[in-house]
C-alpha cells in the first residue's frame, strides 16, 4: 500500500510538472517603473491559475511600445501613453486594429540623491530642478537648492545628473512636469521617453539610475519610488502647484488622481503631473498596459482579459506594500467595462 501511495504522489508530481510545463505563455515587454507589482501580480496570478504563465521583460517604455507595435509580444507597458502617432503606427502594422491603455497603478517619480554629508530630505523647487536638469544649475550649494534647505550644509561641489539612456516611461513622466513648470525646458527639450539630455550621464532602466546615484558622490537623478525606498537612498520634497514641499507617498499620489478620476477620457490617457491639491505630491503618474483591441489567439485573449479583471480586484490589494498606491474606483469601473473591448 505504502509503495503504490508513493508511486501515486510522484504520478501526480509529474502531471504537475507537465502541466507547468503546458502552460499557456503570454509575453510581455515595457516600463521599469511598475516592474516590481508586476513581478508580483505575475506570480501570484499563475499560482491561482496554473494553466497561464505571464513572461515579462523589464526593458524600459520606449522598448514596449515598440515591441507591442511590431508584434514580438502580446503586450506592453509603458508609463507614458502613446502619442496619436504611436497608435496611428501600431494600427498600420496591424491591420487598422487598435490599441488599448488599461491603468495598472499610480507611482510617482522622485529626485534621489547622494551628496556627501548629507542624509536627510532635500526640498527641491520647481525652478531648481529645472535649472538642475537644464545643466544651469552646477553646485550643491547654489542658492536655488540652500534657500530652500535651511540648515543643512550642502557642499560646494558639482552637481553630475544621472537620467535614463534608455526609452523611458519615467523619464516621460520627468519631462512632462518639467515641460509644464519651465518655458525653457518645453522649448528646449520637451517631454518624451527620449529625450536630448542637455547634461549629464545615462543609466539603463530604473535600477541602472538607482546604481548610479547610490554608488557615485554628489548626484542626483529620477527614479520610482519603490527603487529608491528599495535600496535605502534618499529622495526629496517637491513644491507643488499649492507651494506645498510634498514628498511622495500612498497619500500625495492618491491626491494627485483625485480631480483626473473623474475626467479619465475614455482612452485612459492622461497626465496628472503638476496637479492641483494642497496635498497632491507633483511628479506622479498612472502606468498604463498595453492590449492589442484585437487578440489572434483565443486562449491568449481570455488569459489577457482574465489578468485585468484579477488585476482590477484582488491585485489591487498588493500594491500599496511595494509603495504603489491603488487605482481610484471611478477608474477601476470604467475600465472593468473596457476590457470587453478586447476582442
Amino acid at each position: 500500500m505504502k509503495r503504490f501511495a508513493g508511486f501515486a504522489i510522484g504520478v501526480l508530481a509529474l502531471c504537475a510538472i507537465v502541466l507547468a510545463d503546458n502552460a499557456l505563455l503570454i509575453n510581455g515587454a515595457g516600463a521599469t517603473f511598475p516592474y516590481p507589482i508586476y513581478s508580483k501580480w505575475f506570480d501570484v496570478y499563475h499560482t491561482k491559475n496554473p494553466n497561464f504563465q505571464f513572461n515579462y521583460q523589464s526593458v524600459g517604455s520606449g522598448a514596449g511600445i515598440k515591441q507591442v507595435t511590431e508584434g514580438t509580444v502580446d503586450f506592453g507597458a509603458t508609463d507614458g501613453p502613446m502619442n496619436d502617432d504611436q497608435i496611428k503606427a501600431f494600427q498600420e502594422k496591424h491591420n487598422g486594429t487598435g490599441i488599448l491603455h488599461f491603468p495598472t497603478v499610480l507611482g510617482a517619480a522622485v529626485p534621489t540623491y547622494n551628496v556627501e554629508g548629507v542624509t536627510g530630505s532635500l526640498n527641491f523647487t520647481p525652478d531648481a530642478l529645472a535649472g538642475i536638469f537644464l545643466g544651469k544649475v552646477t553646485k550643491w550649494n547654489d542658492p536655488a537648492i540652500t534657500s530652500v534647505n535651511k540648515g543643512v550644509n550642502l557642499p560646494a561641489a558639482d552637481i553630475l545628473v544621472v537620467h535614463r539612456s534608455d526609452g523611458s516611461g519615467t523619464s516621460y513622466i520627468w519631462t512632462d512636469y518639467l515641460s509644464k513648470i519651465s518655458e525653457e525646458w518645453k522649448s528646449k527639450v520637451g517631454k518624451g521617453t527620449s529625450v536630448n539630455w542637455p547634461t549629464g550621464i545615462g543609466g539603463k532602466g530604473n535600477e541602472g539610475v538607482t546604481g548610479s546615484v547610490k554608488t557615485t558622490p554628489n548626484t542626483i537623478g529620477y527614479v520610482e519610488l519603490i527603487y529608491a525606498v528599495q535600496n535605502n537612498i534618499p529622495y526629496g520634497a517637491v513644491k507643488n502647484s499649492s507651494g506645498n514641499f510634498v514628498k511622495a507617498d500612498l497619500g500625495s499620489v492618491t491626491a494627485a488622481a483625485a480631480g483626473a478620476a473623474k475626467e479619465m477620457p475614455d482612452d485612459f490617457r492622461v497626465s496628472i503631473t503638476n496637479a492641483p491639491g494642497k496635498a497632491a505630491y507633483p511628479i506622479s503618474s498612472f502606468t498604463w498596459l498595453l492590449i492589442p483591441q484585437k487578440v489572434q489567439d483565443t486562449g491568449k485573449r481570455d488569459a489577457i482579459k482574465g489578468f485585468l479583471s484579477w488585476m482590477l480586484t484582488d491585485g489591487q490589494g498588493s500594491v500599496e506594500a511595494l509603495s504603489y498606491a491603488k487605482l481610484p474606483k471611478e477608474v477601476v469601473e470604467k475600465e472593468k467595462k473596457a476590457i470587453k473591448n478586447i476582442q
